[in-house]
């Protein structure tokens, strides 16, 4: 080891300060970890669906991030006196992160995610009814609202901060749903998605109509349909 003074730093990404002697502390600070959470996830499913509305909604999500790093240099206004945490707190970039997430799916769920009717059952799946991508929609909007409040209960920002960047988070998801809507509809994604690059990545573009796993779960099932039968022929 050096003799160098020099004092360490703290990375502040998953540094979250908290209350050891209080319990609701404690899950205020597991709750403040979920935009990562969130990012590993967007990463995972990009990687391994290759959807394009996965990989659209994270371009969203990144200049939602951009917003918020502008907002905050430009209105400059500090955290609570009694701060945990650096930089300036208007708006919340937690709120605003989770705000936008929770906003797009349930736009997702609701508006563009188009199942076949839950009459028309496939032989291995039924499609997701309209109260089940409620039901999502309202665990993601509460999920949203819960990470934003523990912002505040953890003394990271005010309440007017945590307002203002679900506010932003809110009208960036429409926003970006407005644009990707046009895209969709102007026929630019099916172009992109015919151009060599994205035949080379192996670009889909299936969630719109069916569940993230359908595919995958249809040929497996399939294979295990036939073999069973091949073994019944024996």
């Amino acid at each position: 080891m050096s003799d160098d003074p020099t004092p360490l730093a703290s990375l502040s990404l998953t540094h979250v300060h908290y209350d050891p002697t209080d319990p609701l502390s404690y899950l205020c600070a597991w709750l403040a970890l979920i935009p990562q959470g969130l990012c590993v996830a967007y990463a995972t499913l990009i990687w391994s669906t290759r959807e394009i509305e996965v990989a659209l909604l994270f371009a969203g999500q990144l200049a939602c991030e951009a917003l918020n790093f502008a907002l905050k240099r430009l209105i400059k206004e500090e955290r609570p006196r009694r701060m945990n945490g650096k930089g300036y707190g208007m708006p919340s970039s937690h709120a605003q992160f989770v705000a936008y997430f929770a906003v797009s799916l349930a736009l997702f769920l609701l508006l563009r995610h188009r199942p076949p009717h839950p009459r028309i059952r496939r032989r291995n799946h039924t499609p997701m009814s309209v109260p089940e991508r409620v039901f999502w929609s309202i665990v993601g909007l509460g999920m949203a609202t819960a990470v934003a409040w523990s912002r505040v209960y953890l003394n990271y920002h005010t309440e007017r901060q945590v307002l203002v960047g679900a506010a932003a988070g809110t009208v960036s998801a429409v926003g970006w749903f407005v644009v990707t809507a046009v895209v969709r509809r102007s026929g630019w994604l099916d172009w992109a998605l015919d151009t060599p690059v994205a035949k080379w990545f192996r670009v889909r573009d299936l969630v719109v109509e069916e569940d993230l796993c359908q595919a995958g779960w249809e040929k497996w099932d399939d294979k295990m349909t036939a073999l069973k039968t091949k073994k019944k022929r024996r």
